[in-house]
């Protein structure tokens, strides 16, 4: 069994559906038992936000407290290793660019609680305030960018929310010998919108239907048999890009969710997605230096 190093945590949403937090618990986390979750109380590894322990002489019964905050401890029987190593291109007193591997998750989710980027980074730079600013498919390889100084996190995330931070990837796809795309350019302004099943996207025409998406791709480079694309995210949605990428006829190469959802089955390491965050630039928010870094992975066609 791996336990995740840090809790995670849950503010319970009002109005109250549930009269225990017991209940709450079980209608969120379906593939969790119930058993689970009483032994996870009696174990102290279900508490309150503010520090006040669940007593395991009423674990069963704890009120559910609407916009209380719950913090609890991940746990997977088993959590896949990712045989890649994460490469640290920049680390000052407020933010850290690391480059990803393929198949490393930025944050924990699923079967991965420790075997995270972030977690990784925690542990090596001994820095427990190391938090993503944002993140990239665990599919996805390139540089993330990360807060160190939360006093002055918020002006991280704001290049985000504003947009004043430009991003560039990389993307190799499929083409048919006779297709001449070298030195074409798409400009993609669409909205997406969540599919079946619930963790896809797709994309819809322009009805407001979803959200707003906006990415501007160029071929760079063409073989016989694949393509080198350029992409330039304007907005930073899930999938964008891989959406993106298919919206104009050049799916990207190894894509396990698109244009058709493969089977699920264990990582192939041989075969990761052809997507890759390259370039990071921006106006640093507390030294107002403009700043660029550049990923020393790279795709080749």
């Amino acid at each position: 069994m791996s336990q995740a190093n840090h809790p995670s945590f849950i503010t319970l949403p009002a109005p109250a559906e549930h009269t225990t937090v017991l209940a709450f618990l079980i209608k969120q986390f379906p593939h969790i038992s119930q058993d689970v979750w009483v032994e996870r109380m009696s174990a102290g590894k279900v508490f309150w936000r503010d520090d006040q322990g669940l007593d395991s002489d009423i674990n069963r019964n704890t009120p559910y407290q609407p916009n209380k905050t719950l913090g609890y401890y991940r746990e997977v029987p088993e959590e896949p290793k990712v045989p890649f190593k994460e490469i640290i291109i920049e680390h000052s007193d407020h933010f850290l660019i690391a480059h990803k591997p393929p198949f490393l998750p930025v944050m924990p989710g699923g079967v991965f609680v420790n075997e995270c980027l972030q977690e990784r980074l925690i542990k090596g730079t001994g820095i427990p305030d190391l938090q993503a600013v944002h993140r990239l498919d665990r599919d996805t390889s390139g540089l993330v960018l990360f807060s160190t100084n939360p006093k002055t996190r918020h002006q991280y995330h704001q290049l985000f929310s504003e947009r004043t931070i430009k991003k560039q990837y990389q993307a190799i796809a499929a083409v048919r010998g006779d297709e001449k795309i070298q030195g074409q350019s798409w400009h993609i302004k669409n909205h997406l919108k969540r599919s079946t099943p619930k963790f896809l996207f797709e994309n819809c025409a322009e009805t407001k239907a979803g959200q707003y998406a906006e990415s501007v791709i160029e071929c760079i480079e063409q073989s016989s048999s694949k393509a080198l694309f350029t992409l330039s995210p304007i907005t930073g949605r899930t999938h964008q890009l891989r959406l993106h990428m298919q919206h104009i006829g050049f799916p990207i190469l190894n894509d396990r969710f698109y244009p058709t959802l493969q089977p699920k089955e264990p990582d192939n390491y041989q075969k990761p997605l052809q997507l890759h965050a390259k370039n990071l630039s921006f106006i640093d928010p507390v030294s107002k230096r403009e700043l660029e870094f550049i990923s020393p992975g790279s795709l080749e066609i």
